[in-house]
């Protein structure tokens, strides 16, 4: 998975499946894209990417994850709960403000 911070007035924590990096999906009234300029950072294992969303919780952040492997792991990190996912074309993502 890819993890990146970017650092703006609150910082904006991307964390998205590598299969799904420049791929678009929409339905009725939502579109999802994961633009490459976004999303790709850091090549990441999972392990790390819960230990950097873990510390970036405490934080003044914006997540934004997208992807089952990356969904998963926001939620063995804590940051989202189940009830907090959505879905588009069969693709979890969560959008999370600390």
């Amino acid at each position: 998975m890819y993890i990146k911070i970017i650092k703006a007035y609150r910082d904006i924590v991307a964390v998205c499946d590598m299969e799904l990096l420049g791929k678009k999906f929409e339905d009725k009234e939502f579109q999802l894209d994961i633009k490459e300029s976004f999303f790709k950072g850091e090549e990441t294992s999972e392990e790390k990417a819960i230990e950097v969303m873990k510390d970036m919780s405490k934080e003044d952040a914006t997540f934004n994850i997208v992807g089952n492997k990356s969904v998963a792991a926001a939620l063995k990190a804590g940051i989202i709960s189940e009830e907090g996912i959505k879905e588009i074309q069969g693709v979890p993502f969560a959008m999370v403000l600390m």
